[in-house]
Order: C-alpha cells, then sequence, then structure tokens
C-alpha cells in the first residue's frame, strides 16, 4: 500500500451534524467507523476567456470524502485498551454497514479533553492501518493505487462549561512511514462530492454583455412581423397596464439599469418599488376591512336566520 499524502478531508454538512448529534447525546466518550472513498483530482486553472487554460498536472491531490459512519455508543468497540484491533469485533461492525461502503478510518469523541490523539488512539490507527484487507481503492487515479484506512477524526468538547454548547473536531491522516498523525483541513460540502474536483480557480476574464429588457409575447419568436393584430393590441395593453402600475416608469427603460447609467437610475427604480409596497399595503388593508364586513354581515345574516326559524309561519 502507498503511504501517499492526501490534500484534506472532505465531509457532507448533514454527515458532521449527525456525527456531532451522536456524540452530544451519548452519555460518554464514543468511537465508531468512517466510509467514503479517495479521489485523485487532477488540479486545473480554468478561465472563461478564448481560448481556455489547459489544466495542470504539476501535483497530484488526493482527497478522502467521508459518505457514512458507525457510531457504537461507547469505546474500545473494536479494539483492547491497549489499543489493538478485535479482529471480530471489527468484522461485527462491519456486517451491520453497507457491503458497498469502503472502510476509511474512524473516530473518536471524548469530553472535556485536549484536541489531540492519544496514545490509545495512536495505538488504534496504527494496527488499523497495518491491516491491507482493509485498504482503500482511489477513484480516476491514473494507475492502480490502494491506501491504507488513514482518516481519523476527533471531537471534543471544552474544558470549561461555557453558556453556550459547542463541540469541536480536528480531522488527522496517519502516515504509515512516519508513524505518526497529519493534521488536515476539513472541507464541508455541501452540494455532492461530485462537484467538488470540477474547478480549481476561476477567474471571469469576459466582459458582461448588455441584455436588451424588451416586452415580447414569446421570447422565443425572433420575427416581430409574424405578430397578429390581436396579439398586438394585447401586448400594447399589458404595456399601459404595467406604465400605470409603475407611475410612467416604462418596462422598456429597465435596460438602463445596465450599464454606465446605472447607479443613477437605480435610485428612481428603489423609489418606484417603495410606492408599489405602499399600494400594496393599503390594498392589503382595504381587503382586511372588507373581510371583516363580510364576516360581520354573516353574523348578522346568521342571527336573522335563527329568529326566523322560531316563527315558521313567517318562512
Amino acid at each position: 500500500m502507498d503511504d501517499l499524502p492526501l490534500q484534506k478531508i472532505a465531509i457532507s454538512g448533514p454527515t458532521l451534524a449527525s456525527l456531532i448529534q451522536r456524540f452530544s447525546f451519548s452519555p460518554g466518550a464514543v468511537d465508531g467507523l468512517l466510509f467514503g472513498h479517495v479521489n485523485h483530482i487532477t488540479p486545473s486553472n480554468l478561465s472563461d476567456d478564448f481560448p481556455s487554460t489547459t489544466p495542470t498536472s504539476d501535483s497530484s491531490p488526493f482527497v478522502a470524502t467521508v459518505t457514512g459512519f458507525i457510531c457504537s455508543g461507547t469505546i474500545n468497540s473494536f479494539y483492547d485498551s491497549a489499543g489493538r484491533i478485535d479482529s471480530q469485533a471489527l468484522n461485527r461492525l462491519l456486517a451491520g454497514s453497507d457491503q458497498h461502503r469502503t472502510l476509511i478510518g474512524w473516530f473518536s469523541g471524548r469530553r472535556k479533553t485536549q484536541l489531540r490523539p492519544s496514545i490509545r488512539e495512536f495505538s488504534v490507527m496504527a494496527s488499523l492501518s497495518s491491516k491491507t484487507d482493509l485498504s482503500i481503492p482511489v477513484v480516476d487515479a491514473p494507475i492502480a493505487t490502494n491506501l491504507a484506512s488513514c482518516v481519523f477524526i476527533l471531537f471534543g468538547s471544552p474544558l470549561l462549561d461555557q453558556p453556550i454548547h459547542t463541540h469541536e473536531y480536528r480531522a488527522y491522516q496517519f502516515r504509515t512511514s512516519a508513524q505518526s498523525f497529519e493534521p488536515k483541513s476539513i472541507d464541508i460540502v455541501n452540494i455532492g462530492p461530485a462537484f467538488r474536483g470540477n474547478y480549481g480557480s476561476f477567474s471571469p476574464n469576459s466582459p458582461l454583455p448588455l441584455l436588451p429588457c424588451e416586452l415580447r409575447t414569446s421570447p422565443m419568436r425572433e420575427d416581430r412581423h409574424d405578430e397578429t393584430l390581436g396579439q398586438r393590441k394585447q401586448v400594447s395593453k399589458i404595456q399601459r397596464e404595467l406604465d400605470m402600475c409603475t407611475e410612467g416608469l416604462e418596462v422598456g427603460e429597465l435596460s438602463r439599469l445596465m450599464g454606465s447609467q446605472a447607479v443613477n437610475y437605480t435610485n428612481g427604480v428603489e423609489d418606484v418599488y417603495e410606492k408599489m409596497l405602499a399600494k400594496i399595503e393599503n390594498l392589503a388593508r382595504l381587503v382586511e376591512k372588507s373581510s371583516a364586513k363580510v364576516l360581520e354581515q354573516e353574523n348578522l345574516n346568521r342571527k336573522l336566520k335563527s329568529k326566523i326559524a322560531r316563527f315558521p309561519g313567517l318562512e
């Protein structure tokens, strides 16, 4: 198995929140297994200018992505007090998980302790990474590459009681060659792992073109001569109604919001927007008053009906 460095460790926001929640509601210290995959990502510097720059491959970063976990609810769940792996207990935990998931490491949660690995955790990680049958195949690697289960995430709580209950976490990669923990940054991914490696650094070089703001019956039509007379009348009617709502501000003038005149024209549009909000507020109040009158009239009609029901001859 190769001992290659990881660039970072990625985990989705819901997965990280679920891990912290299991640690928060546990009565004491906990540990568990981490599942996921390791990707080989070719760095690239993309630009929207033409011609686009070609991807660079000066370095070959590896990113470990955590996609799932198993929390034992206690400690020493798959190892003994000396940190030696208990193969039977580990197989029982792995049997309770999805068979298609790959073990990439483990995690530990301790309360009111320093946020650094202990000697026991070092022994567990050294024993776990030495198991060749649990090696991780690297996805998208140019050549077949396997890594050891080397990811370790440590959770902790503040040493002193605080008004706001917080939890801290730190990720490590265990380097088998140096027999040491190497801190790694955690990338919280909320849009899915597939989008993470598509872009390296992006610099917008092309200017944004001016977009025409014109009112048409159908934006799919390019030839105005095909419009019928009835459609033109309908467009004119809609234009007049919009101009009436905006107090003379024509919809076609919205094109001035883009370009050199945008700064001077924005204040006028904001004033019109505030007036429209005031009209909507007045209209809402009128609707509220009319609804109250309708309810009052319905109550009056109900009382009259009950009085008439007492005298059957008057029906």
